[in-house]
C-alpha cells in the first residue's frame, strides 16, 4: 500500500510538473501571440511631372516602391503626378505647408522665392552630373542646401540627374547671338537669366504644358530634357532643329523634399531608409538616362528626320561670358547666394583641374 501510495504521489508529481511546464510554455508564448499588428505609415509625395513619365516620373515610383520594400509595408508612399494634388510648380510650398510629406522635383522652380536654391540644379556651363554629386556629397554643399531650406520646414536630398541635356528645339536656326533676341524660350533657372540678358525672351511652363505652346507658337523655342524625354513628349512634331550642347544645363539635379516634421516623427530605421533610398533613386536616374539617351536620338534621326545641330563656338563663348556675369551679379546682391556661389566655385576650380587630366583627357584620347 505504501510503495503504490508513494507511485501515486510520485505520478501526480511528474503530472502536475507536465502541466506546470505545459502552462508555463503558454504564458511565455502569450505575449508573442499578442503582439500589437506592426504600424503603417501612410506618406503623399506630389511631383513636377506627369505621372510615371519616363524618368523624371518613373524616378518618385521607384523611390516609393523602394521605401516599401525595406520598411517592410511600414513606411507606404502615394505619389501623386503634376496637376494630381498640386500644381507642377507648387511642390515646394505644398511640402512645406505639409500638404504633402514629400515632393519631387527640380530646385531651379523655386528661384524667386529662394534665389541660391538654382545651384543645387544646375548652373550653366557649370558641373556635370559626376561633379555635382561630389560637391553636394562631400564638398559642403549638402550642409548649406539644408540650412537653405531649414526657414521653410524642408529638408532636401538628391534625387535623380539627367546628364547634359540638349540645347533645346528651335524653330529657326541659331548662327549668331543676334538669333536670340526676341526669341520667346521656355528655359527656367539661371539660363533663362543668361537668355533675357542675351536678348530673349525666357518663359517658364511645366513640362506637360511645353508641346502645346510650341506648337501653337506661344513660344518659339523650348529646352526640355534631352532625347529619352523629349522623343517621349513629340517635342520633334513642333519644332525643326534640335540643338547641342545643353550649356545651360550640364548636369541637372532633381531632388527630393520632405517635411521636416514628418521626417523627424519617423523612427529611426525609417529615416535611414528613406535617405538610403533616395541615394539609389538619385544614381538608378543617370543610370538610366546614359542607357536611353542615345537610341532615343538614333531614333528622332532615322526615323523622324530630326535636324540636329550644334551651337556656333561664338554663340556657346558668348553665352558663357554671360553667364559668368549674370551669376557673379546676382552674387553680389544676395549674401544667401554668395555664401552658395562661393563654395560651388571653389570646388569647380578644383575638380576641374583634375578633370583636365583624366576625365577630358581619356574622353579626348578615346575619340
Amino acid at each position: 500500500m505504501k510503495r503504490r501510495y508513494l507511485f501515486s504521489l510520485m505520478g501526480a508529481g511528474m503530472l502536475g510538473m507536465l502541466l506546470g511546464g505545459c502552462s508555463a510554455e503558454k504564458e511565455a508564448a502569450a505575449p508573442v501571440a499578442q503582439q500589437a499588428p506592426k504600424q503603417t505609415i501612410q506618406w503623399k509625395l506630389v511631383t513636377s511631372w506627369p505621372k510615371n513619365f519616363p524618368g523624371l516620373g518613373e524616378a518618385p515610383e521607384r523611390f516609393a516602391k523602394e521605401v516599401e520594400r525595406m520598411s517592410d509595408g511600414r513606411l507606404k508612399i502615394k505619389v501623386f503626378g503634376a496637376g494630381e494634388l498640386v500644381p507642377a510648380l507648387e511642390v515646394f510650398d505644398a511640402v512645406s505647408q505639409g500638404t504633402a510629406e514629400a515632393g519631387h522635383a527640380a530646385a531651379y522652380y523655386w528661384k524667386g522665392k529662394i534665389p541660391a536654391a538654382q545651384f543645387f540644379s544646375t548652373v550653366p556651363f557649370g558641373l556635370n552630373a559626376q561633379e555635382i554629386n561630389s560637391w553636394i556629397s562631400y564638398g559642403g554643399g549638402l550642409e548649406l542646401w539644408r540650412e537653405l531650406y531649414e526657414p521653410f520646414g524642408v529638408i532636401p536630398m538628391l534625387g535623380g540627374n539627367t546628364g547634359v541635356q540638349m540645347g533645346g528645339w528651335f524653330n529657326k536656326e541659331i548662327n549668331s547671338l543676334d538669333d536670340l533676341k526676341g526669341l520667346k524660350m521656355r528655359i527656367p533657372g539661371l539660363g533663362g537669366e543668361v537668355l533675357q540678358r542675351a536678348g530673349g525672351t525666357p518663359v517658364q511652363l511645366p513640362g506637360g504644358e511645353i508641346f502645346t505652346a510650341l506648337q501653337t507658337g506661344a513660344i518659339d523655342a523650348t529646352e526640355w530634357v534631352g532625347p529619352y524625354n523629349d522623343l517621349a513628349f513629340g517635342l520633334h512634331k513642333a519644332a525643326k532643329h534640335y540643338y547641342y550642347p545643353g550649356w545651360h544645363e550640364p548636369g541637372t539635379s532633381l531632388e527630393f523634399t520632405f517635411n521636416k516634421k514628418a521626417f523627424e516623427a519617423l523612427p529611426k530605421d525609417l529615416q535611414a531608409i528613406v535617405e538610403v533610398a533616395a541615394r539609389m533613386t538619385n544614381q538608378d536616374m543617370l543610370d538610366e538616362y546614359t542607357a536611353r539617351n542615345n537610341a532615343a536620338l538614333n531614333e528622332l534621326v532615322n526615323n523622324h528626320g530630326v535636324d540636329v545641330r550644334r551651337f556656333p563656338d561664338d554663340v556657346l563663348k558668348e553665352l558663357q561670358d554671360i553667364s559668368r556675369q549674370t551669376i557673379q551679379e546676382i552674387a553680389e546682391k544676395d549674401p544667401a547666394v554668395k555664401k552658395v556661389y562661393e563654395s560651388y566655385e571653389k570646388f569647380r576650380s578644383n575638380v576641374w583641374k583634375y578633370h583636365e587630366i583624366s576625365e577630358k583627357a581619356y574622353i579626348n584620347a578615346r575619340s
